[in-house]
């Protein structure tokens, strides 16, 4: 994007413009119903007539778009940044030290997913091991089908329709092990507990011996952009669920609120005893 095309006709005063154009990007970032006119002028300090040509501009080049009822909210354009790889590497950066501490409360290994770029995929962009000589590995940049992974299912859960329409169309759901869900209708059914609880579950569905839990991260328009995944042995998993899927929860709401999300779901109660 040229600095010509995100100033107002006539304006002289590009660094003015620029700063402008960060401080409504911002300000919508953190407002995911959009802001007025009169409440970005306000926000930024600046007249509304000189900021109209500015919005316009933006518009333009679709950063920003203009809702019926007159808010403005970010663009596709802005969108398409944030799923950019750059994006990848700063919230792995923040996710990182969460990963860290979730594996020294829960033993297990845990994993940040996000929707793959051919879209119904998922794909582990980190990883912290576990340090038990038996534990789930994977690698970061793996691929895998989301109807059968606790993290391709939270964002299944949690994704717009035509992406779950896409999954079941594209091709029948691959069986790998015999509690693998290759039913639409059970998945569907499935996706919906998966929305209401937050957390996702699989049982020895995609790897014979290996569980997993997982829950959505949102960001500041309230997408749910990636997943946090605590996997290992089932038995391992089993025996120390309640604590396992206390801390997914957490792990997951402090992501987002880092990413300026806020979150619909708070742990669960106490952790019941591992024993």
């Amino acid at each position: 994007m040229s600095s010509a095309s995100i100033q107002p006709a006539g304006s002289s005063s590009g660094p003015q413009s620029v700063g402008r154009v960060i401080s409504i990007i911002e300000r919508l970032a953190s407002q995911p119903d959009g802001a007025t006119l009169t409440e970005l002028a306000t926000f930024i300090d600046a007249p509304k007539t000189s900021l109209v040509g500015l919005l316009n501009a933006m518009i333009r080049e679709n950063c920003l778009r203009r809702e019926t009822n007159g808010r403005y909210v970010l663009g596709e354009r802005l969108y398409a940044l944030i799923a950019h790889p750059a994006f990848r590497q700063d919230i792995s950066t923040l996710a990182l030290p969460l990963l860290r501490e979730l594996v020294t409360v829960t033993g297990e290994t845990a994993v940040l997913g996000i929707v793959a770029d051919d879209a119904d995929r998922v794909v582990y962009i980190e990883r912290v091991e576990s340090d038990h000589p038996v534990r789930y590995t994977v690698k970061v940049g793996e691929r895998r089908e989301m109807h059968c992974t606790a993290t391709g299912k939270v964002l299944l859960a949690y994704s717009a329709p035509d992406r779950l329409k896409r999954v079941l169309q594209a091709r029948a759901l691959k069986r790998f092990t015999e509690t693998t869900i290759v039913s639409p209708g059970e998945l569907r059914a499935e996706l919906l507990a998966v929305r209401q609880e937050g957390i996702a579950r699989t049982h020895e569905e995609r790897v014979a011996g290996a569980s997993g839990v997982a829950s959505p991260v949102f960001d500041a328009n309230g997408e749910a952009v990636a997943a946090i995944l605590v996997a290992g042995p089932s038995e391992r998993i089993r025996a120390r669920k309640h604590l396992i899927e206390r801390h997914v929860l957490a792990t997951a709401r402090k992501l987002s609120l880092l990413l300026g999300g806020s979150y619909p779901h708070e742990p669960a109660g106490p952790a019941q005893p591992a024993e």
